[in-house]
């Protein structure tokens, strides 16, 4: 199931969506460029800011150095697990 947020605007003029935490996310708040770790929240982050509009996917997949193979799982994972679907750790167990 592909959920779509409305992008908003804060006080500053920012545009953001609300992020996997229940926070609002800006551009500023994504994970940097030449992130070596992804953790569960990164990974949230970024596919709640592609489908908040904050990113296009194609920006996305070059920023973060990603394959769409890649992005389009956790976007699965998330769908179907929520974002325990994310955790590399237990990845059978939510197969």
């Amino acid at each position: 199931m592909l959920q779509q947020q409305q992008t908003r605007t804060n006080s500053r003029g920012e545009p953001y969506v609300i992020g996997p935490t229940g926070a609002p996310l800006t551009i500023n708040d994504l994970p940097p460029p030449d992130t070596g770790r992804w953790v569960i929240r990164r990974k949230a982050e970024v596919v709640a800011a592609v489908r908040g509009g904050l990113l296009s996917l194609e920006d996305a997949l070059e920023r973060y150095r990603l394959t769409s193979e890649e992005f389009l799982a956790w976007q699965r994972s998330i769908d179907k697990h929520g974002m325990a679907g994310l955790r590399t750790t237990r990845i059978q167990q939510y197969r």
